[in-house]
């Protein structure tokens, strides 16, 4: 049986325990010198362990769903940390009628996700009713926010209202230094406001995976009124911890694109909602032994100033987690610090050695863990002893190095109890005693302590006010040529924002695209098939924006619509991304400034996301106040550290998003005289655009803060195939035919001269025998396929050609023919996809023949290229509304 051995706590246990742990803890020591111990009351949760009724297995649990059920929970309250302060249920109160009840008589309702008030005498936790028997699962109870207060010894639930109160799933309390209460919820209210803004109804979105509601961050008044979204991830938003600062570190789940490195990570917002930031994790989610995915959950605050975090998986079969400090003040990872130098100091196991890899340890599994903040370093943690289970007899005894070596002995279900943690002494004293079947869990001390700082909701002003009654907010980006704190700008920064020097052909960042991710409805609201998705649902459905242009300087200012999660593409000249897909939600508040620096490579171990962290700004910006950037127009006159940006802001006004990719040539060398491009707009194509309603007319008053391109390929991509491209003389003779389907289809010719079938693409209508679902000429495009050619009887099949494998026997010798000749092996040809998901300049086999002076060249119009590159550079989706989709 595999273990680790690293014995590191001593105990100081207690007699009186089950027999089936007497083999496993000798007694107890004295804890009546230990005012916190004796003085202070213990809010803990009770619940039972549960068990599969077939393989007789624990029923673990995965955190990715918070809306989870484990049904029997009850809260207790002990009038101290004594192993002998009697435990009295205050929670069961709430369900005290029969209607209650299981046909047993049991009451198994749900309590998880404690916190205790500032005064230490109420504290606020989730629950959840039992289970309505035969009732569907919308139909079902939800979690709702519930309040204890210990000294008057009442129990009320925080919104007093039954419709209100089952709008969503609310776990996860906080109480606010203003009173207020911070919870993450399923509720989605502003986020659902801005879908039925969209035409889509109201609905909470899932998460990325599409198994669970998304949960995000919400604030409250502590009578349950004025509830508001802060915080608008596209996956879970959980465990709010309210720092001394008064700012909230939360853990976010960056699932993005549902990509490898993806996992909950420590982030930080205010409680309005502002200042959302990336803290700490995202490349040490294998700072565990033994686990490669553990993320980081319900950050606690500790005596020495750092976060304490419980370091665990998403799913889980025994609870156990490993207890951790970590570092955020001066660490960005575990090796890394904020100011770029490698460091060891991030953070720091309680337990030395502990893994998570599943193998029984001597020194037993933690769960819950709760510092005491009275500045000894201690904890209150749940906590089991290592335990066997003999084959034969079924009788539970301690491990040993012995027993654990031995196949006589299978892991016995554990057995949580609650224990004071004194890591500086290596010892554990006993709260609770363990029981059998049963987890002892989320203890915590009803202790006074310190108001937290308060952060004043953001009050924007001038035109930034303007802009948050319009439903935007700002980005600001220094320069895309920032990579990482490297200039990447041709010949320099300073060189390319010269338009003298570098002429507007040859700047590579032309444009910035602004991406929404699509809020995915569940199959009660919208049932569609995955097909929907197209050739990969890594990027689920997206929707643009708007665009705006690049300065030379690579700097933006632009308007983005507040209260959505949005993501940014650098473009060139033909709205083509020129970098990786950018994989983490950004998002503003109403008239909130949104700061960056410059732009990440993927892949990189540079830090980024982080404000106080990664390496200084490249770009310093006007060298002085009042002299314009070197040969251009005077009438941008900038401050001392502007960027391009910011002066064309202050000079002219914040640029607004725009449903195309306009520019003006040399407006930054003759304001008045440059000529605006609108050669890749949507008013160009002969095909429909994927706008529509009000925002179809393509002026800057009529693209507001709420309208979106939404490509699906059936509407806007394939009919770019079907359009008559014939050109013709003056008379209407027809003297070229450049329509796509002309060449790129399967109708075999009458004159052998005429072309068919070109570069193995059928581009026609009609369904695609592999997936009915999808137009062939999806699938074509997308999909890998073998070469065909017309048989000796003119019909198409696969060309085969020698693999110079021959037929062999079992015992590897060539099979003869009758002829006595070896027998070759044909295979098709593989024909690669013309496009990729990856992006329009991933696309290459489709792109290159369009580039100038290739064979396709200027026969789809800058308008349609880009149109195809957006599409494509969004992840190809064969729809990006799941409610254009048919029905399942």
């Amino acid at each position: 049986m595999p273990h680790k051995s690293n014995k590191t706590i001593r105990l100081l246990v207690f007699s009186g325990l089950l027999a089936a742990l007497s083999g496993c803890l000798p007694s107890a020591g004295s804890q009546q010198a230990d005012p916190v111990v004796v003085e202070n009351p213990v809010l803990f949760v009770k619940r039972p362990l549960l068990f599969d009724i077939n393989s007789g297995a624990l029923i673990g649990d995965n955190l990715a769903d918070p809306s989870g059920f484990r049904p029997g929970a009850r809260l207790f309250v002990k009038a101290s940390a004594s192993i002998d302060a009697p435990a009295v249920d205050v929670s069961s109160r709430a369900f005290s009628g029969s209607q209650y009840r299981d046909d047993a008589g049991r009451l198994l309702y749900d309590v998880k996700d404690l916190h205790v008030s500032h005064d230490g005498n109420r504290a606020l936790f989730a629950m959840r009713a039992p289970e309505i028997e035969g009732a569907d699962e919308e139909d079902q109870p939800t979690w709702n926010i519930w309040e204890y207060d210990r000294v008057a010894d009442v129990l009320r639930r925080i919104i007093t209202s039954d419709v209100t109160a089952k709008a969503g799933q609310d776990v996860a309390p906080a109480y606010l230094p203003d009173g207020r209460i911070v919870f993450s919820s399923t509720r989605q209210r502003a986020s659902k406001a801005i879908l039925l803004d969209e035409g889509k109804g109201q609905f909470s979105g899932l998460d990325e995976n599409r198994n669970a509601p998304a949960f995000v961050l919400h604030t409250m008044d502590d009578e349950g009124d004025n509830i508001q979204q802060i915080t608008f991830n596209q996956s879970h938003d959980l465990d709010p911890l309210v720092t001394d600062e008064g700012f909230i570190v939360f853990s976010r789940w960056d699932n993005a694109g549902q990509t490898s490195n993806n996992g909950v990570n420590l982030y930080r917002v205010n409680p309005d909602g502002t200042g959302l930031s990336y803290l700490y994790g995202r490349h040490s989610h294998d700072s565990v032994p033994g686990a490669r995915n553990v993320q980081y959950l319900k950050a606690r605050k500790t005596d020495s100033n750092s976060v304490l975090v419980q370091l665990r998986p998403f799913e889980s079969n025994d609870y156990a987690s490993a207890p951790a400090e970590v570092d955020i003040n001066n660490y960005v990872e575990a090796g890394l610090r904020i100011d770029g130098t490698e460091g060891n100091g991030g953070q720091r196991s309680l337990i030395p050695g502990i893994r998570l890899d599943g193998q029984l340890s001597l020194d037993g599994r933690y769960g819950s863990i709760s510092p005491l903040m009275d500045g000894t370093g201690r904890y209150l943690v749940s906590w089991t002893p290592c335990r066997l289970s003999e084959r034969t007899s079924g009788r539970i005894v301690n491990c040993t190095e012995e027993r654990l070596d031995s196949d006589a002995y299978v892991p016995a279900p554990p057995v949580y109890g609650l224990w004071l943690l004194d890591v500086a002494s290596g010892t554990q004293r006993p709260v609770v005693e363990p029981s059998e079947g049963e987890q002892f869990d989320e203890a915590m001390l009803m202790r006074e302590r310190s108001l937290e700082g308060f952060i004043p909701d953001d009050q924007p002003m001038g035109d930034a006010a303007t802009l948050a009654d319009e439903g935007y907010g700002i980005l600001h980006i220094r320069s895309v040529y920032d990579m990482d704190g490297v200039d990447r700008a041709p010949n320099g920064i300073e060189i390319t924002a010269n338009p003298l020097l570098t002429p507007v052909a040859d700047r590579p960042a032309r444009f910035l695209r602004l991406e929404k991710p699509v809020s995915m409805p569940d199959e009660n609201v919208k049932d569609f098939d995955n097909s929907a998705f197209g050739r990969s649902r890594g990027q689920l459905m997206r929707e643009i924006l708007g665009y705006v242009p690049i300065e030379p300087d690579g700097s933006v200012k632009v308007a983005v619509p507040a209260n959505v999660a949005f993501a940014i593409s650098v473009l060139d000249a033909q709205g083509r991304r020129t970098s990786d897909r950018h994989q983490n939600w950004l998002s503003v508040r109403p008239g909130e400034t949104l700061e960056c620096q410059g732009c990440h490579e993927s892949g990189s171990p540079v830090s980024h996301g982080r404000r106080d962290a990664g390496p200084e700004p490249v770009w310093s910006g006007a060298n002085t106040t009042g002299q314009p950037f070197p040969n251009t127009d005077p009438v941008f006159y900038p401050d001392m550290g502007d960027t391009m940006a910011e002066v064309y802001a202050r000079v002219k006004d914040i640029r607004l998003p725009l449903p195309d990719p306009i520019y003006w040539a040399d407006e930054w060398v003759d304001f008045d005289g440059s000529v605006e491009d609108r050669s890749l707009a949507y008013e160009n194509l002969q095909t429909p655009p994927p706008v529509s309603g009000a925002c179809a007319n393509a002026g800057a008053d009529a693209w507001t803060a709420n309208c979106r391109a939404v490509i699906n390929y059936e509407t806007n991509i394939h009919p770019l195939w079907g359009l008559d491209r014939k050109v013709v003389d003056g008379g209407g003779a027809v003297l070229e035919d450049h329509t796509c389907t002309r060449c790129h289809n399967i109708v075999v010719p009458v004159d052998p001269d005429d072309v068919f079938l070109a570069a193995d693409l059928d581009l026609t209508d009609g369904p695609s025998d592999a997936n009915p679902s999808h137009f062939k000429s999806y699938r074509e495009l997308l999909f890998p396929d073998n070469k065909q050619e017309l048989n000796p009887e003119g019909v198409l099949v696969d060309e085969m050609v020698d693999s110079g494998e021959v037929l062999r026997d079992e015992e590897g010798e060539p099979i003869l023919d009758e002829s006595g000749h070896v027998q070759p092996i044909f295979v098709p040809v593989p024909v690669p996809a013309s496009m990729s998901v990856n992006g329009a300049r991933a696309s290459i086999r489709f792109s290159e023949v369009f580039r100038g002076g290739a064979s396709h060249d200027g026969r789809l119009s800058p308008a349609e290229l880009r149109l195809i590159a957006e599409w494509l550079d969004l992840g190809a989706q064969y729809y990006n509304n799941p409610f254009d989709a048919p029905d399942n």
